[in-house]
């Protein structure tokens, strides 16, 4: 007798009509017609199951403080660091548990398990990595939460900025951050990346670095972290986000740029809402939109995640926690809308993001973990077309979260009176 069966699933991959098992909190059998008893079933009647969402780049620190102390009047990127760097001083750790915790309880409702989240270190006080600490204890058995220690006003550049992300990774932050391009001069970036990862290799960790989120084609620094990379034996561990400064280079130089990475390994992580919202800014027409070259990248067989990174805080003001709308606006921004491209475009929600943040047991396959998400679509590109309900989330074969589905009712003579818009509206050969 198995815990739970959902049966008639639809796959990512394309299956249909399959019965997914679950015991101990493991998925135990995968195939279509499972005759057995279960403690609970669900019906999934032709609708998608996923392994859940994961946003591999958030800043949990700052989420849900839109307008303290002041709203940003700019909408720009240096006006939202200066906005962070007022409200930083006089932020409680007690304020920061709240807000992460209504975000995490956002991310529950919407499918996402597993976020890692930049932690801000330039305060030499770290109330930011305490509350962290905290919330990632206290969301442990439906979040997966990862922390990195982010100085966030150059880690050389900052008062105290490299004792203060020695002490976060002391107290526990398990990943090195860095944001080469907000040093002094691209040298001290430079010297930056390589004492950053230098302590990764040498306390075991990985790297995670905010890189080149400039429109500047000069600001090459993920040249330096691929090389520090093979450098320090990190290959496969090391992210590089954003990178918004290769949507502004020269193409010969990217042609070497980008093997370079390959041969680095390094995990590229770009951030379609916060890149295209912020980048282009001095700019009058044509405008660049920022986002760095993600169909090249797949197609050089990098592993490239999305992430929402921020939701209501300093540098944007909208935001839902749905990674469903950062694959959908990746699709416009990256005119990635071939089948096939929506095909990767949610495997970069899932799949690439699992390998990104080192996730184990996470997917469909026998023996996986049992956290799944069940949506009112029919497969992946109608899900990213949608954006829709979370009909059922489910952590180690638990139901931790459920919404009913969007069902609308309508009065015209000769017409449905009940339109499901995740099955009826589905263009059929």
């Amino acid at each position: 007798m198995f815990d739970l069966i959902i049966r008639d699933a639809n796959l990512p991959d394309g299956r249909k009509g399959m019965d997914i098992a679950v015991s101990g909190g493991l998925i135990a059998a995968v195939e279509k017609n499972i005759e057995a008893p279960a403690g609970e079933e669900i019906m999934a009647t032709n609708r998608l199951v996923s392994p859940p969402f994961i946003d591999p780049h958030f800043h949990m620190d700052a989420t849900l403080s839109l307008g303290l102390p002041r709203m940003n009047v700019s909408g720009t990127l240096l006006e939202g660091i200066a906005l962070w760097g007022e409200l930083r001083p006089i932020v409680t750790k007690e304020e920061l548990v709240e807000r992460a915790l209504r975000y995490c309880d956002l991310a529950v409702s919407q499918g996402l398990l597993f976020i890692r989240s930049h932690v801000d270190t330039s305060d030499p006080r770290l109330v930011t990595a305490e509350a962290l600490l905290e919330v990632k204890e206290r969301v442990k058995p439906y979040i997966d939460l990862q922390l990195v220690a982010f100085p966030q006003d150059g880690y050389y550049r900052a008062t105290d900025g490299v004792a203060s992300l020695n002490r976060a990774l002391d107290m526990g932050v398990d990943i090195v951050g860095g944001i080469p391009h907000f040093e002094r001069t691209m040298d001290e970036g430079r010297l930056s990346v390589e004492a950053l990862c230098r302590i990764a290799a040498d306390r075991g960790l990985p790297v995670d670095m905010h890189c080149d989120e400039t429109d500047d084609p000069h600001s090459r620094h993920i040249e330096t972290l691929a090389a520090e990379t093979v450098r320090f034996g990190l290959q496969g561990r090391v992210a590089g986000s954003h990178l918004t400064s290769m949507h502004s280079m020269d193409n010969y130089y990217v042609s070497k740029l980008i093997p370079l990475m390959a041969e680095a390994r390094i995990n590229v992580i770009p951030n379609p809402l916060i890149n295209i919202m912020l980048q282009g800014r001095h700019d009058t027409y044509p405008k660049r939109r920022g986002m760095t070259r993600v169909r090249e990248l797949m197609d050089a067989g990098l592993n490239v995640s999305f992430g929402h990174d921020c939701v209501m805080d300093p540098w944007y003001s909208m935001g839902s926690g749905d990674m469903l709308e950062v694959g959908h606006m990746a699709i416009h921004v990256a005119q990635m809308a071939g089948v096939e491209d929506k095909k990767k475009i949610f495997e970069a929600l899932t799949v690439n993001s699992a390998k990104t943040l080192g996730l184990e047991g996470y997917g469909l396959d026998k023996g996986s973990k049992a956290d799944l998400v069940i949506l009112q679509a029919a497969d992946p590109l109608e899900a990213l077309r949608l954006k829709p309900v979370r009909l059922a989330v489910i952590k180690g074969g638990k139901v931790i979260a459920h919404t009913a589905p969007r069902i609308t009712t309508i009065s015209i003579d000769g017409r449905p009176q009940a339109i499901d818009i995740g099955l009826d509206y589905i263009p059929r050969a």
